[in-house]
């Protein structure tokens, strides 16, 4: 059964109808997943998650990889790192998140949302929101993890934001040579610039990245760029 719209979108119109109608959220989901065809927000959020292009993408990642998925808000980034980050876990590799947006608790809100019981990954699935996150901070957090290990940053443009932490471009040389050496696969959430215009190109690309400090975008192994349930993956030449 093919949903109406994408999950992202279905839990945003689940979060309208929670506060127009003063419902609890999991009765909102519950009701959008029966307009859907589905008994309740679980089923549909298991079928999304079979469906996801999160399943064709990680096939393709390589120990090493750094990887940018980039996307306007509300167009399904965190999501989509967040299947990515399941789909190691359901081949037995570790997934970390690392948040300098979110609180745990919507990071764990956002795993459910895409069929994710967290406690079904408790061994293989850590969450760090801390506001010291940094290059050096992941490296240090991280210097255990196995190879194969999925590493997602949220988001890039947040790590150089304090005063005290290196140059971008400093901290994404020292992530990338870290992912190298130790065999891991790092994704940076990336944001958009907001000169962006859907309406003249579908999907925005490596050109649109926002960047309000210079960074080497050459650095990125491989690129996920998101608009409007199109998603459009490229490997580095």
């Amino acid at each position: 059964m093919k949903l109406s719209a994408p999950i992202y979108h279905l839990k945003r119109k689940a979060k309208c109808l929670s506060r127009d109608e003063g419902i609890p959220l999991h009765d909102a989901l519950d009701r959008i997943a029966t307009t859907e065809g589905f008994s309740a927000w679980s089923m549909l959020a298991a079928k999304a998650a079979a469906l996801t292009p999160a399943n064709k993408l990680f096939p393709q990642f390589r120990p090493g990889d750094l990887v940018l998925i980039g996307a306007r808000p509300g167009q399904g980034k965190t999501l989509m790192s967040l299947e990515l980050a399941v789909e190691a876990m359901k081949c037995g590799h570790r997934a970390a998140f690392f948040s300098l947006e979110y609180t745990e608790k919507d990071v764990l809100d956002r795993l459910r949302a895409i069929g994710a019981e967290p406690a079904q990954f408790d061994e293989l699935f850590e969450l760090d929101c801390s506001d010291a996150i940094s290059a050096d901070y992941v490296v240090k957090q991280m210097a255990t993890a196995p190879r194969g290990t999925v590493v997602v940053i949220d988001y890039l443009q947040l790590l150089d934001q304090r005063r005290e932490n290196p140059d971008l471009t400093v901290q994404v040389h020292a992530l990338k040579s870290f992912a190298r050496d130790k065999g891991l696969i790092v994704v940076f959430i990336s944001q958009i610039d907001r000169s962006y215009d859907p309406e003249t190109k579908r999907c925005p690309d490596i050109s649109d990245v926002r960047l309000p400090n210079p960074l080497d975008l050459k650095l990125f192994d491989k690129t996920c760029f998101l608009s409007n349930s199109e998603v459009q993956f490229r490997a580095a030449s």
